[in-house]
């Protein structure tokens, strides 16, 4: 990850990165990031739903930095925890 770049900056790039008719079709959709999940600490994302409430898409910034220190391949790995979570959403 660069210097310049903030983390979530690349998971904004990520969802910046769906085909238009795939970010079109997300409706109620909050994408949050957080330092790390208390229950597990080695969980990269996490998709819950609700009834009544909007989706929730939960990126985790510790075990992602930890596990890929080399900053191509962390940013690749953030791409793929967002599009792994938001795969959760379309079924």
């Amino acid at each position: 990850m660069s210097a310049r770049l903030p983390f979530e900056e690349h998971v904004r790039r990520a969802l910046d990165s769906l085909p238009p008719d795939l970010a079109r079709a997300l409706s109620n959709v909050a994408v949050v990031v957080v330092e790390q999940d208390p229950d597990d600490p080695d969980l990269l994302g996490l998709w819950e739903s609700a009834e009544f409430m909007p989706d929730k898409i939960t990126i985790f910034r510790r075990p992602l930095i930890e596990s890929f220190p080399d900053p191509a391949e962390l940013e690749r790995e953030i791409r793929i925890t967002v599009l792994h979570e938001l795969a959760h959403y379309f079924g």
